[in-house]
């Protein structure tokens, strides 16, 4: 019967225990996400952020309806003309305003709809940077747990080493040094171990800073996993979609616009406005030279205009500053673009690279378990020394260690890049998270 390879019985004595342990659930990508989505406080942030800027429509619509005001006085009073005579004066008066011409009223009132579809896209950017926050936090910390396996199992491999190279110099067929080397890797190992302990704890907490609740066990992404090439495969595709779709460059195209109605509220400084007035009044008191005890009633409806004609230049002023920062929101929008397009071609050449790392390392995994069996039976026949063997036991390690990490990386790139080019939503959270066990 062929032997095991040798890293897997080590892990096997590692983990074998687990088998006796009652199956728990493990925490999957897209409920860790789904538990972000309710606890991460940075996203909560954007959503309150986004939650406030709704009242921007109503409150700019409020300045195109009528307003109604009642305002009333009453005092008592006395006049030279009526010696003696104290009566009481009070007036209430009902009013309301309708505009019916405010040039910078009604472009608020358009700028507020802009201004409401930014918040929509902050907050559909907020729930894509969350995708990436959990993803990479999660990822994060699968590749410390790899990274913590993999040096206990190669601690355990070095121990049996050190083992056979003590057995080998008490019958002489091995001098002490191979003993010095075993030890000395076994001693780097403890201290390596202690540090992926560390590591672990840190991305744990990472992750569960995000998602709220203790991480607990985490579903694995098995090693037989193929990891998806992006579609479509030209690059050119990716970029139009994102000049198209990218969130910022959505944000600075709004925010654009938002300045173009800037300038006309600027210049709504030189226009009239025109408004409808109509007044109710309740009045008792002196009339002429007879005291009123009985209220009497004054109604006046009519069209109030007011013109502007001189507010020291500083119309001017605002309209320079508004036609100003029009153009700054134009370059802002360029920046954008180009920034998209970039970072587009980075995530894409990314996803790439990634894969074409992932194929390297699995041949390398191959060569280097070949390497590891060959020199431990050079070992055993007296043509290998012990140096060799702890050497290919650590490439072979580090090898498997890399293997995963790139696995792991193909994915995040492959989620920045959907990021990048604008269509990064929950679905590609749920393709990636069908790859787990």
């Amino acid at each position: 019967m062929r032997a095991r390879p040798y890293y897997v019985q080590t892990l096997c004595a590692l983990f074998g225990a687990c088998a006796f342990v009652p199956a728990v659930a493990a925490l999957d990508l897209e409920q860790a996400y789904q538990s972000a989505l309710a606890n991460d406080a940075t996203f909560a942030s954007v959503r309150s952020a986004y939650t406030a800027t709704l009242e921007k429509l109503p409150q700019a619509r409020a300045a195109l309806l009528p307003t109604i005001s009642l305002a009333g006085t009453r005092a008592n009073a006395s006049t030279t003309r009526l010696p003696g005579v104290t009566y009481t004066n009070e007036t209430y008066t009902l009013q309301l305003i309708q505009p019916l011409f405010r040039w910078s009223g009604w472009h608020a009132y358009e700028q507020s709809k802009l201004q409401l579809a930014v918040g929509e896209a902050q907050l559909a950017q907020g729930r894509q940077d969350l995708i990436l926050r959990v993803a990479q936090a999660y990822f994060d910390v699968l590749a410390a747990q790899d990274n913590l396996a993999f040096i206990g199992a190669q601690k355990i491999a070095i121990s049996e080493q050190l083992e056979s190279a003590k057995r080998n110099f008490e019958i002489g067929t091995a001098t002490i040094t191979d003993t010095y080397e075993a030890q000395a890797r076994y001693d780097l190992a403890q201290a390596q171990e202690i540090q992926a302990e560390s590591d672990l704890a840190v991305r744990i907490g990472a992750l569960q800073q995000i998602i709220g609740t203790p991480a607990g066990d985490l579903a694995k992404l098995p090693p037989s996993v193929n990891v998806p090439a992006p579609q479509p495969a030209r690059i050119d595709a990716w970029t139009e979609q994102a000049a198209a779709n990218n969130l910022a460059v959505a944000q600075a195209t709004l925010n654009s616009e938002i300045a173009q109605r800037g300038i006309e509220i600027a210049k709504s400084g030189h226009y009239p406005s025109v408004d409808l007035a109509a007044n109710v009044g309740r009045t008792r008191g002196l009339v002429g030279q007879t005291v009123v005890n009985d209220f009497y009633t004054t109604r006046s409806v009519g069209v109030q205009v007011s013109v502007p004609i001189f507010a020291g230049f500083g119309t001017t002023s605002k309209v320079d500053e508004a036609v100003a920062l029009s153009e700054k929101a134009r370059n802002d929008l360029e920046v954008a673009r180009r920034a998209a397009v970039q970072n587009t071609r980075i995530a894409f050449q990314g996803v790439n690279a990634g894969l074409a790392q992932v194929r390297a390392l699995e041949a390398a995994e191959v060569s280097s378990r070949s390497a590891l069996d060959a020199n431990k039976t050079g070992y055993e026949v007296g043509v290998r020394i012990n140096i060799d063997v702890l050497n290919a036991q650590q490439q072979l390690y580090s090898t498997e260690r890399d293997l995963a990490k790139a696995r792991y990386d193909a994915l995040l790139s492959g989620l920045r890049l959907k990021a990048a080019s604008g269509i990064l939503t929950e679905d590609d959270v749920r393709q990636v998270n069908a790859l787990l066990r």
